[in-house]
């Protein structure tokens, strides 16, 4: 057993983590650790789309907007308006920042960041640095945390978070290299290991991330808008969206049963004018929506149909999709493959001219989409949800902080981007919130209570997840499974740290947790049929509350100055 004590932990490094240790280093904390269990793991390092969006306030051209405005869109009818002001307020200085640190967004010759209007967006706030947006942040993040000395511990599993009355008072980890048990006292843990992707078996997320917003639960935190998870179509031999250029390319949709008949689906459920429509509408439209499934979403329903029959889906880019002509593309297609410099004879070439490296991307996995499709399925993509934060991304738990897409800090219609921005504001208002709250380390020993863990395995539970509580939801089979998941909580037995099964067993103890909130609050959620308001849930239970406001704000110069240095102690 080894024992450390430092009065602030990271946990996760990915862009939300790294942020979150590179503020606490540059505000002066010396007391810093950042644990992870595989610092290349991840989805920050290892996920994107087409061109990975980072949404921000509007930094070009003439349009008009105001961090008001941002707010509003950012907040919707199921977001705190607190915390969408801060996102909003913060949005230009997290974005600077990582320009600074060398994040190779495109900037025109007078220095401008132009942009592009986003999913839910009215005006062009997003931007990006390409496929490998957040693979990017990562990397200069990484770079700038280490230039700052901060100690880092890259084989650290942690399986449990300490409390007491007061709050956070400790971590226990495992040494992936060695199997040691590590008991780490500190006063705060920033939580940034992102969304819960181990619950889903078809999903987006990289294999190597699973996420563990079950720590956060089982130390006493609540989630917030469990029930909402964005959906789409992606690829399943390489984990990534197809959303984007690979739908305004206008690619084939085809089916393939088991008997290696092929058949365009889409073409046959609606027409050859229609399918093409509602393909060149994915790219703005990717993520599954109830309230298109007259329209752009009956591609992904159709889709899932396809492979709950068992046939394999595939996007074909050697050729065009039946019907295809210029005259049966709508005006806007026509105009946006214009304007792109995409009007070739193929999908593939116009997918090359209007977005090489997305082809680039297949092929450093080995798939050469000049000459072979991409197989797809409606993946989970991401949570809309999460655990409950505050406006300083602090949960009910004091000392306990949640940061990136493990924070439920989401509406249910997020705008495209906004969540890697929310990684990075609230990694800095958590970290400017711990450095200031006056929290110590406990002086006091902690018993090493025995840990508990569900027996079983976790595909199987994944693959029930993804079948009764996808884009389709089965309230009985649901109501079963949330019977079953309480069951195995109920029989959880004691395993040691140093078996060598024990992470397996954290994972499902893991799932399981954040497996009962998510079908809990899916499950009030379709009972009750509204979205207004913040649906929370806790040990089970969902309720729902009002969404805080947007704030009335001081905006006088002098009082702004005044309470700043108040605050700051300047």
């Amino acid at each position: 057993m080894k024992y450390l004590t430092v009065r602030t932990v990271v946990v996760g490094s990915g862009c939300a983590g790294y942020k979150a240790a590179d503020t606490l280093a540059a505000l002066g904390e010396e007391s810093l650790l950042l644990i992870t269990e595989n610092r290349l793991a991840g989805t920050s390092r290892n996920t994107g789309s087409d061109k990975q969006t980072y949404y921000k306030l509007s930094l070009a051209g003439d349009d008009g907007d105001s961090v008001g405005e941002m707010a509003k869109v950012l907040a919707g009818t199921d977001m705190h308006g607190d915390i969408a002001l801060c996102e909003a307020a913060s949005s230009a200085t997290c974005f600077l920042s990582l320009a600074a640190l060398g994040v190779p967004f495109p900037v025109n010759e007078y220095g401008e960041y132009a942009g592009y209007q986003t999913d839910h967006d009215l005006r062009r706030r997003a931007t990006s640095a390409g496929p490998l947006t957040s693979k990017y942040m990562t990397e200069a993040l990484e770079a700038s945390v280490r230039a700052r000395k901060v100690s880092m511990m890259e084989d650290g599993l942690v399986f449990r978070i300490l409390t007491d009355a007061e709050g956070v008072c400790g971590i226990d980890a495992r040494s992936e290299e060695t199997g040691e048990w590590i008991r780490i006292y500190c006063a705060n843990v920033i939580l940034c290991t992102g969304g819960p992707a181990h619950i889903y078996a078809d999903c987006v997320y990289p294999e190597s991330q699973h996420g563990m917003s079950g720590l956060a639960i089982a130390a006493g935190a609540s989630m917030s808008n469990a029930d909402c998870w964005q959906y789409g179509l992606a690829t399943t031999r390489v984990r990534w969206n197809v959303s984007g250029s690979y739908q305004q390319a206008i690619p084939r949709y085809i089916s393939i049963d088991a008997d290696g008949r092929e058949r365009e689906f889409l073409a046959d459920a609606l027409g050859e004018t229609e399918a093409i429509a509602m393909t060149f509408l994915k790219g703005y439209q990717w993520p599954f929506d109830p309230s298109r499934v007259a329209g752009s979403s009956r591609v992904d329903l159709l889709v899932k149909a396809e492979c709950d029959r068992g046939n394999r889906v595939f996007l074909d880019y050697t050729r065009n999709p039946r019907g295809f002509c210029w005259e049966n593309l709508s005006e806007e297609a026509q105009n946006y493959l214009r304007n792109c410099h995409a009007e070739q004879n193929t999908p593939i070439e116009r997918l090359a001219a209007m977005n090489a490296p997305a082809i680039a991307l297949y092929a450093g996995h080995g798939l050469d989409m000049w000459k072979e499709p991409l197989e797809i399925r409606v993946c989970a993509q991401h949570h809309n949800g999460g655990i409950t934060v505050d406006a300083d991304w602090q949960t009910e738990v004091p000392g306990l902080y949640v940061c990136g897409e493990a924070a439920g800090t989401f509406g249910y219609k997020r705008p495209g981007g906004s969540a890697l921005n929310a990684t990075q504001v609230g990694a800095l208002r958590a970290a400017g919130h711990a450095m200031r709250n006056g929290r110590r380390v406990a002086e006091k020993a902690i018993p090493l209570l025995p840990v508990r863990c569900p027996v079983g395995d976790c595909i199987s539970w994944q693959k029930k997840m993804s079948r009764v509580a996808g884009i389709e939801r089965q309230i009985p089979e649901m109501e079963q499974m949330l019977r079953k998941i309480e069951e195995a909580l109920d029989n959880a037995m004691p395993v040691d740290p140093s078996d060598t099964n024990f992470k397996e067993r954290v994972l499902l103890g893991d799932i399981l947790l954040t497996q009962r909130e998510v079908l809990s609050a899916m499950l009030f959620d379709a009972r009750h049929g509204t979205h207004e308001g913040v649906l929370m849930t806790k040990q089970g239970k969902s309720f729902r509350v009002a969404a805080r406001p947007i704030p009335d704000r001081d905006l006088w110069f002098e009082s702004v100055w005044r309470k700043y240095r108040e605050r700051e102690g300047r």
